[in-house]
């Protein structure tokens, strides 16, 4: 109605316009002029009065249309209430029906029980009559005894329960010294079984760390260009990577000595850097230094990260994927710290599965135990100590930090796996060329042992193999006995253990024996 009204001004519009256009035609143009201008605006008048009732007919027809439509829409709503509400008259009238069937069969349940209840009177009544005519028999039948055998019941009771009492205890304490032996071999044996299985099962490295890294060079002129004017370059390096560099007369090579092995690494490949850029001085160098820190530091982190995938183990702390990380470059008497602690990992869950425990649980210690050893800042506190309070600081099972904690007897061991990662932290550590040892040191233990084994009266000759691991004992069979024989390995091995340190353990192997020998010609 409103465009109607619009199209309808318009058109006034427009014949007032056409009046004043045909004015001034008429003042400048002709009488015809101004009758054509005249019916030009009658024309637009009535085009404007056209579009206007067709507009008005097309918002008729829209306004009906969607007047229908919403009638229906409320119509369908309406059906749907309906039907839902018919739905839920239903579903209670079934309610109601199924609870007046309930109360039926109830009430016919109280009354079958209201019967039921008076059979079972009736029936106590005949059970306490039978009762009492049982127990004045019984005391009939105690007083006949008690004048037979002159005591009284509660004598006799005393009499026979202190009999079986002192009989009980004497088998018990038979059986429970049998069981408690028999508990000893099985155990002793399965142990051994156990941690012998698992270490044959591990396959580990024998790598061993130095403190020292040689860096090679192209050529010795180099040497120059990394001491610089007065050696500012060659302290400006070491100055900010803590790495002593030694540069010596040996030829295109200059050796990077440090105990840490990070550091050594930053030093090392920060010189590759400079050497290969050729710009080396002290801004430089700092420069170059921060930045190999850098990219040294998520180095750690994808080390962690790959080390952790690897071990299958899951839902571990940023953090401690970065000490795992930094693992790989420290090392605990020649040994890499990242190494041993995968062989630890890989050993305790082999023996956890072996024990019917929780291997992932076990792996997860085993990784984990030594990260005390590779804190942000020191601390007074002990590797192992130190390793449980960073376990616990980063959520990790109470049963992880305790064996972390105990793995060295610093706290006391409260779940099953913390004997396990000792165990097997032991054997990472005491296998055959997982540290280093000095070549005197190895020397001197071989002839102590073997001196020690010929102390001894009748032992002809000792021979220590297999790196120290075995002692073999060849005696003189004159002097010595078969049983002797057992006494002096039991008493050799003895006095090993007490008077020398060694790592893992040492087989004492006797040897006795007796060969006669004729000829015949």
């Amino acid at each position: 109605m409103e465009s109607s009204i619009i199209y309808v001004i318009i058109g006034i519009v427009a014949l007032g316009s056409g009046i004043i256009l045909g004015k001034i035609i008429f003042a400048k143009n002709t009488k015809k002029q101004i009758e054509e201008a005249e019916q030009q605006a009658a024309k637009i008048i009535e085009e404007g009065q056209m579009k206007a009732e067709n507009l008005k007919k097309e918002r008729l027809l829209e306004a009906k249309e969607k007047f229908v439509q919403l009638k229906a829409d409320h119509d369908r709503d309406v059906l749907q209430r309906t039907q839902k509400i018919n739905e839920s008259e239903n579903r209670i009238k079934q309610k109601e029906q199924g609870i007046n069937q309930k109360e039926a069969q109830l009430e016919k349940q109280i009354k079958e029980n209201e019967s039921i209840k008076e059979n079972l009177n009736r029936q106590i009544e005949v059970v306490n009559i039978k009762r009492t005519e049982l127990e004045k028999h019984q005391e009939e039948h105690i007083r006949r005894l008690e004048k037979v055998a002159g005591l009284s019941a509660e004598e006799a009771k005393a009499q026979l329960v202190e009999s079986l009492k002192q009989e009980a205890q004497t088998r018990a304490l038979a059986i429970q010294q049998e069981i408690i032996e028999e508990a000893k071999l099985k155990a002793n044996k399965e142990a051994r079984k156990i941690v012998i299985q698992t270490i044959q099962r591990t396959a580990a490295e024998q790598a061993i760390e130095n403190s020292i890294t040689v860096f090679n060079l192209e050529s010795d002129e180099i040497k120059g260009s990394i001491i610089g004017r007065e050696g500012r370059n060659i302290r400006a390096i070491e100055a900010a990577t803590g790495v002593d560099l030694i540069v010596d007369d040996t030829p295109e090579a200059i050796v990077l000595s440090s105990f840490d092995p990070l550091r050594r690494e930053i030093a090392r490949l920060s010189l590759q850097r400079l050497v290969a850029d050729g710009r080396i001085h002290p801004a430089r160098i700092e420069e170059v230094v921060e930045k190999t820190r850098k990219q040294l530091e998520d180095q750690v982190m994808e080390i962690g990260e790959r080390t952790v995938m690897e071990l299958g183990i899951h839902g571990l702390h940023k953090e401690l994927i970065r000490m795992v990380g930094r693992m790989r470059f420290r090392s605990s008497y020649g040994q890499n710290l990242l190494m041993h602690s995968r062989e630890t990992a890989n050993l305790c869950a082999i023996m956890a599965s072996e024990l019917g425990l929780n291997p992932k649980l076990a792996k997860r210690a085993g990784l984990l135990h030594d990260i005390g050893k590779v804190p942000d800042e020191e601390t007074e506190l002990s590797h192992a100590l130190l390793g449980a309070k960073l376990a616990e600081k980063y959520g990790e099972n109470p049963a992880v930090v305790n064996a972390i904690g105990a793995h060295h007897d610093e706290m006391e061991m409260k779940y099953v796996i913390s004997p396990i990662i000792q165990a097997c932290d032991a054997i990472s550590g005491a296998r055959p060329g997982a540290r280093r040892e000095m070549m005197q040191q190895y020397i001197q233990r071989i002839k102590d042992l073997e001196n020690l084994a010929l102390s001894y009266q009748g032992v002809e000759k000792a021979y220590a193999i297999q790196a120290g691991r075995e002692l073999r004992v060849i005696v003189e069979a004159d002097k010595v006995s078969d049983s002797d024989s057992d006494k002096l390995s039991f008493e050799i091995a003895q006095k090993i253990q007490e008077e020398m340190t060694f790592p893992g353990q040492i087989k004492v192997t006797v040897i006795r024996e007796k060969r006669a020998v004729n000829i015949a010609r």
